[in-house]
């Protein structure tokens, strides 16, 4: 950890350089890590280099929240306040996400059917704004506006320096269950009933066709009859047809999808036990994966291989929610149209009723179905079709999607979409010389 005071003097170095550099043109932010799935442009931009801001600064054990610089990957954050007995109420599945862009975009996990996205439970953000200022953001200060418009903003409004996270107690051990189901219907129906009685403590699934799903609840225990480890050897997915009941640490539970990044380790052929031996155990994890696929996505070479062995294939790697009473509609829709299995399944609903997020705006009222699924489908058709396919499906079904992928929407109905007038307000107070790109040309046109 470090001192406020040494947030304090790197916070001023970083706006010394950006006032320095503001007759150079647009920004771009230079960062260590990233877990967006689009690639833009590279066009002449000037670098803003945030990378040292990865570090957590406090945790108050009494107060129940953590200071905590914007880069700081989840697996930092955990570390901290793991001896304390306390986690952030939502921890995304991958060590790699950094708070920062689990703010900025949108983070979720099996706690969201209490807690909501990771962004309904930040209670103040330090935005590095384009031109030099600092804003620090709250939900009752002169920068309501900022704080509840930051969501979905993915860096187009400002960059999180320092964020203020709400903690919550846990417990040494988390116990788990499967429930499989053979029945759209009733799973989810009985998803909707355990996240209304909030008996357990996190609930998520993963669907393997229309008649193999399956439904996990885990809740804190201090004693466990016994301890799994999905860390090298077993593969956590697929122990949910084979254990009705499990126990994991609970930092094992945290992490139980990222070994494996949940299920795309089977890219990286890692997944076959030989192979996953030779790379041992260290290089099993979401950070090595991203690695790996950043220099793919840049060599011509693997990808005219890949071409060639597979075919023509279309990316569809996306996250949406959609409203529990047509999660079964959209479920028949992915199987039948796109058919990726695995997807994984996770509720979502508001942690506070009466607050709105303006550039993600969910029903207050609703229970949401998180929908994952993330891989690739061989195609004869234009690029983008079965994306665009899924982009009408979420938006005839009253849901939303995440943009932290490729998109295809026209730019009319992107902004219908994303609350085009409320952005526009926070572009002209925030950036009104235009140094960031806008939410359209960042995450539609990857510019």
């Amino acid at each position: 950890m470090i001192s406020h005071e040494d947030y304090a003097r790197k916070r001023e170095a970083v706006i010394t350089a950006l006032r320095a550099s503001n007759a150079t043109g647009p920004l771009a932010l230079e960062k260590s890590t990233s877990n967006l799935f689009r690639q833009r442009a590279q066009e002449p931009r000037h670098k803003l280099d945030l990378r040292h801001f990865n570090q957590v600064i406090h945790v108050d054990e009494t107060a129940r929240y953590a200071d905590v610089e914007g880069l700081t990957t989840y697996e930092d954050l955990v570390r901290e306040t793991l001896p304390f007995q306390l986690m952030p109420a939502v921890v995304p599945q991958l060590k790699s996400i950094t708070i920062g862009g689990a703010t900025a975009g949108i983070g979720i996990e099996s706690s969201s059917f209490k807690y909501g996205f990771v962004h309904e439970t930040i209670l103040e953000i330090d935005v590095l704004l384009p031109d030099g200022t600092v804003a620090v953001a709250t939900k009752d200060n002169e920068h309501r506006e900022l704080f509840f418009g930051f969501a979905n903003s993915y860096g187009t409004l400002g960059y999180a320096l320092k964020v203020k996270v709400a903690l919550v107690p846990v417990g040494k051990f988390v116990k788990l269950r499967h429930e499989r189901c053979s029945d759209l219907d009733t799973y989810f129906q009985t998803l909707g009933r355990i996240c209304q009685d909030k008996q357990v403590d996190f609930v998520d699934g993963t669907m393997f066709g229309e008649r193999e799903l399956y439904l996990t609840t885990g809740e804190w225990i201090d004693q466990a009859e016994w301890l799994s480890d999905y860390t090298y050897r077993h593969i956590y997915y697929h122990s949910l047809s084979r254990r009705k009941i499990d126990y994991l640490t609970t930092h094992d539970y945290l992490w139980r999808w990222d070994t494996d990044w949940f299920w795309c380790s089977k890219h990286f052929l890692v997944q076959h036990p030989f192979i996953r031996w030779l790379w041992g155990r260290k290089h099993l994890n979401s950070t090595v994966y991203w690695k790996l696929r950043k220099r793919f996505t840049n060599s011509r070479l693997a990808q005219l291989v890949a071409r060639v062995l597979g075919g023509r294939q279309e990316a569809v790697i996306q996250d949406v929610e959609i409203p529990l009473e047509h999660a079964p509609a959209f479920a028949q829709f992915l199987h039948r149209e796109i058919s990726i299995t695995p997807v994984w399944i996770c509720p979502v609903a508001a942690y506070d009723p009466s607050a709105s997020y303006a550039l993600y705006a969910m029903n207050p009222k609703t229970l949401y179905v998180n929908f994952g699924f993330w891989d690739t489908v061989r195609s004869d058709h234009e690029e983008g079709y079965f994306n665009k396919q899924v982009e009408a499906k979420v938006r005839e079904l009253g849901g939303k999607k995440s943009l932290y992928s490729n998109s295809f929407y026209s730019r009319e109905e992107f902004w219908q979409l994303y609350d085009e007038q409320a952005y526009r307000a926070l572009k002209t107070r925030y950036d009104p010389a235009g140094k960031l790109k806008d939410l359209y040309e960042k995450c539609v046109l990857k510019q």
